[in-house]
């Protein structure tokens, strides 16, 4: 097919291993589709075992030099890189939108969000610090932190630059290399990403992208003794294989993992803004993130007047191609996740649920945005990830009985609530069993805040300077001093 872009050097359809635009050993290719039209957009090298290891070799030996490099030669690669992505946002979003499928503006949004993680942690690498100690007379204690070593990724679907730039920027600033796995369903933003990061000089080896089946190249990842951290964004299920199969080389982990998002509306709240919030948490991406309201609790007391007015906003939303500029709504990803909305709203109708508005329509992989109300604990719904453009609502009485539902989920990554009243933004706040708290708002996402869950939604922090700490070791360097 033909793609428009400013610089078509960037449309890439090899991997890039150890510095160099690699097909497959094996000379097998995967296709990737245009989720708006199922049109074949390219082919990408199947990477085996083999381009894994070398990408992890060459990720050792780039390593070893990078390691011994100044914060201020990482920071200034890092804003090179950085102004690289602004420099071709439109073209990133392109092809993010060709195979993704999120409206171009969202793409747009999310070019400029992934860059400034680079922004932040190139500013991030050269605050790093470590401290002194003088526990006795005759003892002098230097904390140092150092890189980890070599790291893996790797990356989800619905956001193929922020997910990657959200690991490598810290990895980068903390004196790590890294090899990405992204995943096989858009695989093109990250090699277009490698592009920039080749020309913004990151050193031979630095940054690989290798790109197939994940149950061909992750064993490689999770089995190597030289990769020391793995950074894993997907399903509780494939980060409990990760984690599994990282036991033997007892490797550090980051998992960013399913969530299942509460958003409670208090009668106190105001209105107009927690309908708002609800629309930007749910909707952006066609429902397609993880952070989403899965699950919407309103107050009696406001319950009727939410649902005519959040009912009115999901009327107006343009389901269509993401190239459409009149486009909110995009496709879902593939034909399973479009099976999977319609599961969970034939689920709810039959157990007594209802459609607020236009009932649900599909056209390919185009789901229409749906408002269930009368939702009960007992509907799949209820206790799954739908990840798609749904929103149950979910009536409840008093404050004790919202939190309680809230919480009763495995899941532990987002969550959101609206009032006014400060003494209970304080009691629910805490209550709340999330990583991730959002009051009178419905975004928890930004460069300078840690992002990560509890319970089953994972491990460790992305974002923010504790996002740096995770590619970190610490090392207590003890020094004797003889005595006076």
């Amino acid at each position: 097919m033909t793609l428009s872009l400013n610089d078509s050097d960037l449309f890439r359809q090899h991997a890039f291993v150890g510095g160099e635009w690699k097909v497959s050993g094996s000379g097998k290719t995967m296709t990737v589709d245009n989720p708006s039209t199922g049109e074949t957009i390219g082919s990408i090298p199947a990477c085996t075992a083999d381009e894994t290891r070398s990408a992890i070799e060459s990720a050792r030996i780039a390593q070893i030099a990078w390691r011994r490099s100044s914060a201020a030669e990482r920071s200034a690669l890092l804003m090179g890189w950085y102004q690289l992505m602004l420099d071709n946002l439109d073209d990133l979003a392109t092809i993010m939108t060709l195979e993704q499928g999120k409206p171009l503006a969202e793409a747009r949004g999310e070019v400029t969000y992934a860059a400034s993680f680079l922004k932040w942690f190139a500013a991030e690498a050269e605050h790093l610090q470590g401290s002194a100690l003088v526990p006795t007379a005759d003892r002098r204690i230097i904390v140092l932190k150092e890189p980890v070593g070599v790291t893996a990724a790797i990356t989800p679907w619905n956001f193929p630059l922020a997910m990657i730039t959200r690991k490598c920027a810290p990895a980068i600033a903390a004196g790590c290399s890294m090899v990405i796995k992204p995943s096989e369903l858009t695989p093109y933003s990250a090699l277009a990403l490698a592009v920039l990061a080749e020309r913004a000089g990151l050193p031979k080896g630095l940054l690989s992208v290798v790109t197939g089946y994940a149950q061909e190249i992750g064993p490689e990842l999770t089995s190597s003794s030289v990769v020391r951290k793995l950074s894993f964004t997907g399903s509780t299920k494939i980060g409990a294989l990760l984690m599994r199969q990282s036991a033997d080389t007892i490797k550090k982990l980051s998992l960013e993992l399913g969530g299942n998002a509460p958003l409670i509306v208090f009668d106190d709240a105001d209105l107009a803004g927690a309908v708002a919030g609800t629309m930007v948490s749910k909707f952006r991406n066609a429902g397609q993130t993880c952070v989403c309201a899965n699950r919407v609790y309103v107050q009696s007391g406001i319950h009727d007047a939410f649902l005519e007015k959040l009912a009115a906003e999901i009327a107006s939303l343009k389901t269509g191609d993401g190239f459409d500029p009149q486009t909110q709504i995009g496709p879902l990803i593939n034909e399973a996740a479009v099976a999977k909305v319609k599961e969970h709203v034939d689920d709810a109708l039959a157990k007594g649920a209802r459609i607020v508005g236009k009932p649900l329509e599909i056209n390919g992989r185009f789901a229409s945005p749906v408002l269930l109300a009368d939702v009960t604990s007992d509907m799949r719904i209820a206790q799954e990830e739908t990840f798609g453009p749904v929103l149950p609502v979910f009536r409840f009485e008093n404050e004790d009985d919202a939190v309680q539902q809230a919480n009763a989920t495995p899941f532990g990554l987002a969550s959101y609530f609206f009032t006014n009243d400060i003494t209970r933004a304080w009691r629910v706040g805490e209550a709340l069993d999330f990583g991730m708290v959002g009051l009178n708002t419905g975004s928890v996402s930004m460069v300078s805040a840690p992002f990560g869950g509890v319970k089953q939604s994972g491990l460790g922090r992305e974002g923010g300077a504790l996002g740096l700490e995770e590619f970190l070791e610490v090392k207590s360097f003890h020094m004797g001093l003889p005595a006076a």
